[in-house]
């Protein structure tokens, strides 16, 4: 009787550790609205936010388990399914999904400033909002362009696509170097529900990280749109980043010393213009040379 009560303790173990995939799946979209809510409106001493946060580590660590499994299916999937085949071949298809994406999210994300600046009644987001529908116009071309030619087929024409997003980046963010200056210099700070200050974060994370990543994945194919179409991506990332620490400093920061967060966003937001002047620069300079270069070589031919 006693060796069959331990057999079944393990089992219900188990079954604990590696419960049914529907349970994983079902579980999983509760915790995190679960854990949301308590952060939100419930204190840390509160026992539905203890409930929370254990039942939100309960899923973090079945899944941990269950890693290995999920890594083994996906390789599985892509071995055996036609679509992920074509999908991980065609670079070119990658190519036009991302640039199809990215315009839509930078859409979404334009509007969400322009309610933003409805809302407050503010021109930094009505700025902001100008901003990424010029980024979203940069990419439309570009997208344009991938559509009909695959990498390198039209060097020549891809290249001064190249340049002109370089000069377009310069004097957009030239632009917004003024708005920063004149925002910090009056101390313009938006205090945001704190829902919409998560949704902030999580848009700004995933857009600089997938940013970064595809940076690096596309420089190997030397394709001056693909580059140019990574490089505003990051761009609109750091720039994000800009936003989200305006935003975070006055709904979890204190109004004590207006002073810190002046010279906070002065520092941040000289770095982001910074880089992203720099890299239009860069754009510009090397876009200029290549084609002075291709021009040459052709009168020598």
């Amino acid at each position: 009787m006693e060796e069959k009560k331990k057999i079944n303790w393990k089992k219900i173990g188990l079954n604990l550790i590696y419960p049914h995939l529907a349970v994983i799946i079902c579980l999983l979209p509760i915790s995190v609205v679960f854990l949301i809510l308590s952060l939100i409106y419930l204190g840390t001493e509160s026992i539905l936010a203890i409930v929370s946060y254990l039942l939100s580590f309960y899923v973090l660590l079945v899944i941990c388990f269950r890693m290995p499994k999920i890594i083994k299916f996906f390789k599985n999937f892509k071995k055996e399914n036609k679509y992920m085949q074509k999908w991980f071949s065609d670079v070119h298809l990658r190519m036009n999904v991302s640039l199809y994406g990215s315009l839509i999210w930078n859409t979404a994300f334009g509007l969400f400033q322009l309610g933003l600046g409805f809302y407050h009644n503010s021109f930094w987001f009505y700025s902001m909002f100008a901003y990424y529908v010029m980024l979203g116009v940069m990419r439309f071309f570009l997208v344009k362009h991938t559509r009909k030619y695959k990498a390198n087929e039209q060097t020549e024409i891809e290249m001064r696509k190249y340049v002109l997003s370089g000069w377009l980046l310069l004097f957009m963010n030239l632009a917004l170097a003024v708005i920063v200056f004149f925002i910090v210099y009056w101390n313009k700070t938006f205090n945001h529900h704190m829902i919409t200050t998560i949704a902030l974060a999580t848009y700004t994370f995933l857009t600089f990280t997938f940013a970064i990543v595809n940076i690096v994945r596309y420089k190997k194919y030397k394709s001056p749109v693909y580059s140019a179409a990574k490089n505003i991506s990051l761009i609109a990332g750091s720039v994000s980043m800009l936003t989200l620490e305006t935003t975070m400093l006055t709904t979890f920061g204190t109004n004590e010393n207006p002073l810190f967060n002046q010279i906070i966003l002065s520092l941040t937001g000289v770095a982001v213009i910074g880089f992203a002047i720099t890299m239009a620069i860069i754009m510009i300079t090397k876009g200029t040379k290549n084609l002075k270069e291709a021009k040459n070589l052709a009168r020598k031919n």
